[in-house]
């Protein structure tokens, strides 16, 4: 199944070449309910942000619906102008069939390792660079830089893989937000395996719409229902 980039399991959502980090200040806790749409059905969506101590924060994002059940949990720190992932959860529940990875960053030994329900040639270990992220927090670091007007260009290890993304300015458009009409503005990246577009709202911490389409047909949408 293919991999998000947001990230769910079955995607590769979220969605790098080291950029700056704004300061740890710019990071705010977050819940937010999401209505989604995957495998052509329905769906509830969740995602938050919490701090787990001054330096530390856990991300999680949740899709279910009647035939899927799909959770995704990062942790990561903030040292000193970067977020470097520590671990990172990922469990696929679809009809009878479950899967779970487990990620895990060894900063001090430079390497990132997976273990669970992995292929060998998956499993690591990948040599760390300053500024990588895991496929969640390009969620969050697409927004950082928008408002920084800083490339959103990345470099993601995950998945056993590492990748170069990078998301462009498509412009601005009016979306709909809990029934509110929100102007946005609209950013596009091709990974050549999948296409996500994300709209992202000032002063939200994640974007407030997502549709990602794998060449093989899957598509993913969430829209923010609430954020509080």
């Amino acid at each position: 199944m293919n991999r998000l980039a947001i990230r769910l399991p079955m995607f590769a959502l979220a969605g790098l070449l080291a950029v700056a980090a704004l300061p740890a200040r710019a990071l705010e806790p977050f819940n937010a309910e999401y209505t989604a749409r995957y495998m052509g059905m329905e769906a509830d969506g969740r995602m938050s942000l919490q701090p787990e101590d001054d330096s530390r924060w856990r991300y999680s994002l949740e899709v279910s619906n009647a035939l899927a059940d799909l959770s995704q949990v990062t942790v990561f720190e903030v040292d000193g102008d970067q977020w470097r992932p520590l671990s990172n959860r990922d469990t696929n529940k679809v009809l009878v069939k479950r899967s779970e990875k487990t990620a895990t960053y060894d900063w001090n030994a430079g390497q990132a390792r997976w273990s669970g329900d992995v292929k060998a040639d998956r499993a690591g270990p990948i040599a760390l660079q300053p500024g990588d992220l895991d496929a969640l927090m390009v969620n969050l670091a697409i927004v950082r830089d928008l408002a920084a007007g800083t490339p959103m260009h990345y470099r993601m290890v995950d998945d056993g893989r590492v990748k170069e993304l990078q998301y462009r300015n498509a412009g601005t458009e009016t979306i709909t937000i809990a029934g509110q009409s929100r102007e946005a503005t609209k950013v596009v990246g091709d990974d050549g395996r999948r296409e996500t577009t994300a709209w992202i709202i000032d002063g939200m911490p994640v974007p407030a719409r997502i549709v990602q389409k794998n060449r093989d047909g899957d598509a993913l949408e969430l829209t923010v229902k609430t954020l509080r």
